[in-house]
């Protein structure tokens, strides 16, 4: 949908409890530069300051949590569309009354317009609020029956254009005596493995050099573990991508984040760089230099 010299601005906006936060989740997943609860009063001078900035792909919510939201959206829209170089298009997010009661009992708030009342009351308020809105809207989407995951998917579609989200995996060697990352979805432990700290000749060395790296990699059970390590990520990395993940952290551990971790995180970065976007990092390659 993306244009030649055009900066794409998404508003992103509809009932309250429709899923404009998994929404704008999908568009941040798509690399578009994204703002909550933008008051409409700042949207001349966001977009000014966009445009300038040189960014192409951005998305920002609108909703009645600014409380000149019903007062002015339509002037600014309008004055918006009026401008140059602007691919503008207005996603409504809309969803059945009872649907909607039940995701505000789910979650246990109440609706900003109820104002003590019903949640019912808050709801039928809004909606007449934001008819003339949903009428000049470029995409609606009726969230009823969606699961977030499908939403994520129709935006992905509709906003990518037939081209697929990208999907990060992040390779990452560390030392348990270090700590586990805290965000790492898979964590291997290769401890198990022959340690070149006990030859004096690598023991300040790393998984960097060669030597290194060829004596952790010439024993059978490394090659017998990574051939079924690498045989469970290709049967689970296009899983996690289905599922709608955009980035998995692999992380390999030894027991100082120096000599096997890293020699293995380098095989596996290599193995899987073909298929997917790659990056390789050693989180603690370099600690032994500042350990007593």
């Amino acid at each position: 949908m993306e244009k030649l010299n055009e900066v794409e601005l998404v508003i992103i906006t509809g009932m309250s409890g429709a899923g404009k936060s998994v929404a704008v989740q999908a568009f941040e997943d798509m690399d578009y530069f994204c703002v909550d609860n933008l008051p409409p009063l700042l949207l001349p001078k966001f977009w000014e300051l966009m445009h300038n900035s040189g960014k192409n792909k951005i998305a920002v919510v609108m909703d009645l949590r600014s409380q000149d939201f019903f007062g002015s959206i339509d002037d600014y829209i309008g004055d918006l569309i009026k401008q140059a170089g602007l691919d503008l298009t207005i996603l409504f997010l809309d969803a059945d009354d009872e649907i909607l009661v039940t995701r505000y009992k789910e979650t246990r708030r109440s609706h900003p317009l109820a104002a003590g009342k019903s949640t019912y009351s808050g709801i039928k308020r809004e909606r007449e609020l934001l008819a003339f809105l949903k009428s000049v809207s470029q995409l609606v989407l009726d969230t009823s029956v969606l699961k977030p995951k499908q939403l994520r998917e129709k935006l992905m579609v509709h906003f990518l254009n037939g081209t697929e989200a990208v999907f990060n995996v992040n390779v990452m060697s560390f030392g348990f005596k270090y700590g586990i990352p805290i965000d790492a979805d898979l964590v291997f432990d290769v401890r198990f493995l022959p340690n070149p700290f006990y030859d004096e000749v690598m023991r300040a060395q790393t998984g960097l050099e060669d030597n290194v790296y060829n004596y952790v990699m010439k024993w059978p059970d490394t090659e017998q573990f990574l051939d079924k390590l690498l045989d469970l990520l290709v049967y689970s990395l296009p899983k996690y991508k289905r599922e709608g993940k955009t980035q998995l952290l692999i992380a390999i551990g030894c027991t100082g984040g120096q000599h096997r971790s890293v020699s293995l995180a380098r095989y596996i970065a290599q193995a899987l760089e073909t298929n997917y976007q790659t990056t390789l990092t050693h989180r603690d390659v370099t600690k032994h230099l500042h350990d007593k």
